[in-house]
């Protein structure tokens, strides 16, 4: 019998294994987390549905698991490069509907979707380019959402400070759009050429990525 939609697989249960099988968990999911470590099993056995100490790189291990019965795994394993692949091959020739895993090197993500993974993650890389966005300029958050297409959460410009985005002609002027806008002390609430921002509020804008970077650059 086949597990649910929300039931997830992760493999590896390092810092970021642990800590993705520790949110999905907190969001719902039933998760199984797979570690060769039996420390690192335990130390994410109260937080995870299910933890197990086994060898992901080995096929039959994994379908004794009942590996095969999930339709989403993670590979988190990011230090050891071969064990990562071998256990992405053992989760792809399982049948698992979408497979995902984490890359360390370029090299490493490439071997990786040649194999078929479905998605690869940097977290590393993703963090130090939200990291260098952060110190820079009014950006407080920056997110890839396409590789010259970004989401940036900042604040507003002298130039805005009590005017109308749609006076302010921000989209033909900085060629990014304001998505939402949030008060101090309020909510995200998305936003209009109607909606006046203010010194103090936050922004989340998206656009190209030279956009974004410049109009984050604003006095």
């Amino acid at each position: 019998m086949g597990r649910g939609r929300g039931e997830i697989l992760v493999v590896g249960l390092g810092r970021f294994g642990s800590a993705l099988a520790e949110t999905l968990a907190t969001l719902g999911h039933e998760v199984m987390g797979v570690d060769l470590s039996a420390d690192l099993v335990q130390r994410s056995a109260a937080a995870v549905s299910q933890t197990v100490q086994a060898d992901a790189t080995d096929v039959g291990v994994m379908r004794q698991l009942g590996a095969d019965e999930f339709e989403t795994g993670v590979v988190a394993i990011g230090d050891d490069m071969e064990a990562s692949i071998l256990a992405s091959s053992v989760l792809l020739e399982l049948g698992i509907q979408r497979v995902w895993a984490k890359a360390i090197t370029a090299r490493h993500g490439q071997i990786l979707q040649r194999l078929g993974v479905h998605r690869v993650v940097f977290p590393e890389h993703d963090m130090g380019v939200r990291v260098g966005h952060a110190l820079t300029g009014r950006t407080l958050d920056y997110i890839s959402l396409d590789p010259d297409f970004v989401l940036a959460e900042t604040t507003v410009p002298r130039e805005l400070d009590g005017k109308a985005l749609g006076q302010a002609q921000v989209r033909s002027r900085h060629d990014v759009t304001v998505v939402c806008v949030k008060p101090p002390g309020g909510r995200f609430q998305a936003a209009t050429p109607e909606t006046v921002v203010n010194e103090g509020d936050l922004l989340l804008v998206v656009g190209e990525v030279r956009p974004v970077d410049a109009f984050c650059r604003l006095a």
